[in-house]
């Protein structure tokens, strides 16, 4: 049984504050974040919806919405003639919800009216800080086959990381029958699950929520009838298990949530291995994001070994290894970078204002001369003198000011920071 894409809706879940990702959340939403050194965060759900031939969107979110909302319009503009779009919606304060979003099921709750103003069968409910490619046409046609109420997205795991996720317990149709939130070690032996043979054969027993549903239109709207219930995963999932049929659809590609700086930095990171897990070279699963009309990027006797570098860069540095560019970055002679993150600048300085900052011994925007960066996620539009030496490692505490932060030993160079000629962070 075939599904109609006209019955389908997507609600992309933006996320709270996004604390866990600060500074790289300080003045943008979650969804705004940008990965890969020329998409944001949110292309990534959008992309995989496009891709499963699911057209209309909602985003929802509540903070720092300013630059997502300019990234969505001038992104995904479809046809006039069609019934596509993706469409923001902000956390609005009304006389029947006078707070903001006090959780992901208060998000969807508070912007049902939004929602049943088209006609929908299905909802397909996604995060807007994960990366994965999914073709949810499979996962809607089981939905339907099974006659489920509700089906969640499931990624096998082994024991090591199951005490990180929500794991359900299913039976031997697929269907869920418990939930446990975050197992101690000694509580897994009773939560395995069947699973495929590979996984199986790499002690990937326990199926970890992935935060990705799918509900009945008329499930859902009873569902939300509740105000008592603010979140999905710690709420409604677990209080419809044995009232409603859930379906456990079992995903076995490379899935990860991008809740830290850890996991958002090995993530981008990942994307310059030889055969990533994440692939972006992908005739079928594209990913979308804003054309920007960027010139080639240009490079100065470079050594550049397994990188990725985005458009409109003008680059003279002596070497970059294993690290992501974003679009118009501007780096000087001589600089190694290593193991980074540099997200590029959103505009280039004019002649007149590159005369006046050298006038006043300014930094430039973008990353001077003989410097040297490793470990670390340079954030946009900053300005790196001369001979500036910054090494991230596990050596260095965390610690937060108004020119960087360091978790984890990943140092983040804020967004616009001005780091003076000769600064050091090692």
């Amino acid at each position: 049984m075939k599904t109609k894409k006209k019955n389908i809706i997507a609600i992309i879940l933006g996320g709270g504050q996004g604390s866990r990702l600060f500074p790289l959340t300080a003045s943008r939403s979650k969804p705004a974040v940008p990965i890969g050194g020329k998409y944001r965060l949110v292309d990534i759900p959008i992309s995989n919806c496009i891709n499963s031939d699911i057209y209309r969107m909602f985003v929802l979110t509540q903070f720092n919405s300013a630059s997502l909302n300019a990234h969505i319009k001038n992104t995904y503009n479809f046809s006039i003639f069609s019934h596509s779009f993706v469409d923001i919606l902000a956390a609005e304060q009304t006389p029947d919800n006078p707070t903001w979003f006090q959780g992901t099921a208060d998000a969807v709750r508070q912007c049902m009216p939004h929602f049943l103003n088209h006609e929908f069968d299905y909802a397909l409910i996604l995060s807007g800080d994960q990366l994965y490619q999914m073709d949810f046409n499979e996962m809607i046609d089981a939905h339907i086959d099974a006659e489920a109420d509700i089906s969640i997205a499931t990624l096998p795991v082994n024991d090591k990381d199951a005490s990180e996720f929500g794991i359900l317990k299913t039976d031997l149709k697929s269907y869920v029958e418990s939930f446990i939130e975050k197992p101690s070690k000694e509580l897994l032996p009773d939560w395995k699950s069947e699973v495929s043979n590979e996984m199986k054969s790499q002690g990937k027993e326990y199926l970890a929520s992935m935060g990705i549903y799918i509900f009945n239109k008329k499930i859902l709207i009873e569902l939300m009838s509740n105000p008592n219930t603010k979140d999905f995963g710690k709420e409604v999932i677990p209080q419809a298990i044995g009232n409603k049929k859930i379906l456990s659809y079992q995903y076995e590609g490379y899935w990860t949530d991008i809740g830290n700086i850890d996991s958002f930095f090995e993530a981008n990171i990942g994307l310059t291995d030889d055969i990533p897990q994440f692939n972006l070279f992908d005739n079928e699963n594209r990913i979308y994001t804003r054309p920007r009309l960027l010139s080639p990027s240009k490079f100065y006797k470079t050594m550049v070994e397994q990188s990725l570098v985005s458009e409109g860069c003008i680059i003279h540095s002596k070497e970059i290894t294993k690290s992501v560019i974003g679009n118009r970055s501007l780096i000087g002679e001589d600089t190694v970078i290593q193991h980074s993150y540099v997200m590029g600048n959103d505009f280039y300085q004019h002649i007149d204002d590159i005369n006046e900052d050298i006038k006043n011994n300014k930094p430039l925007i973008g990353i001077g001369e003989r410097c040297f960066i490793y470990n670390a996620i340079v954030d946009k539009n900053c300005r790196i003198g001369n001979d500036v030496y910054i090494k991230g490692g596990k050596h260095l505490a965390d610690t937060t000011n108004e020119l960087y932060c360091i978790k984890g030993g990943i140092i983040v160079i804020r967004k616009g920071a001005v780091i003076s000629d000769g600064f050091t962070i090692k």
